[in-house]
């Protein structure tokens, strides 16, 4: 019989719950496999969620757009130096996502059947990250129009990395794909 962890905080089993909704999905992520990544049983699982499975999610969720928020889109929107903030973007998105070799969760839940119950965390996740990149491009001196399609360009790119890395089982395309995406964004702002 295996001992279970005593968590103080409910904060300390995220990163194991994130995990285990990364390889199952939201539907595949049954309790059993929730309690063993966490190393909870179920009563500490719902004494820490008493709102179930949805709101584990809604947890995970909130601290990856909580990790988001400080690493990635406060930086690009408040970038002093464009070019030193995308290029930090980049190897922050490559370590999050371990090279290509992490699912990106929000994109998961955006094109699964559970999308419904966490859409306005996923369309915020997003829609913050273009924005931000968008106003980052524009401090730069990239026209709004044409930063806001770089920037919708180039979050799209990293997700289909994403994808295409896992699919093919070869991170490397994820490093060359996030490099072009990169200079592409330079590339954006020298010519502004």
């Amino acid at each position: 019989m295996t001992a279970k962890r005593v968590l103080t905080e409910r904060a300390q089993a995220l990163p194991a719950l994130a995990e285990c909704f990364r390889t199952h999905g939201f539907e595949g992520a049954s309790l059993s496999l929730l309690c063993a990544a966490s190393g909870l049983g179920k009563g500490s699982l719902y004494n820490f969620f008493p709102g179930g499975k949805a709101e584990m999610m809604e947890a995970v969720l909130a601290q990856i757009d909580d990790w988001f928020a400080q690493a990635i889109f406060a930086p690009l929107e408040q970038a002093d130096d464009p070019a030193t903030a995308i290029t930090a973007m980049m190897a922050a998105v490559t370590a999050y996502f371990h090279g290509g070799g992490r699912v990106c969760l929000m994109g998961w839940i955006g094109l699964s059947n559970a999308r419904d119950g966490f859409a306005g965390q996923v369309e915020g996740y997003f829609a913050r990250w273009i924005a931000a990149l968008a106003r980052c491009l524009k401090s730069g001196g990239v026209a709004a129009q044409s930063a806001m399609r770089h920037a919708e360009d180039a979050v799209a790119g990293m997700q289909g990395a994403l994808v295409l890395s896992r699919a093919l089982g070869d991170q490397a395309a994820f490093t060359r794909l996030i490099e072009r995406l990169r200079m592409a964004l330079l590339d954006a702002l020298a010519a502004a």
